[in-house]
């Protein structure tokens, strides 16, 4: 399975989301593709948010998930 992604520079959108944009090659099934995005899913917490299909065929994903900012509920370093 051939698939391209940044995934070391998610970009912070919006203040609530990071996004990641993964190329899936012309080659690769739809079986395939499906597969890969749900394990993205399920493991990575990430959920579809836009989807496009180019000329060539390769179709490229973003994908978004939520940023979770931890607070201090110690009160030690305020």
């Amino acid at each position: 399975m051939t698939a391209r992604s940044d995934r070391r520079t998610p970009v912070p959108r919006h203040g609530e989301y990071e996004y990641r944009t993964v190329s899936i090659a012309r080659d690769v099934s739809r079986h395939d593709a499906a597969r890969m995005l749900a394990e993205e899913a399920e493991y990575g917490r990430w959920e579809l948010a836009t989807s496009s299909l180019y000329v060539g065929g390769e179709r490229r994903v973003m994908l978004r998930r939520r940023i979770i900012r931890a607070r201090n509920t110690l009160g030690i370093f305020d």
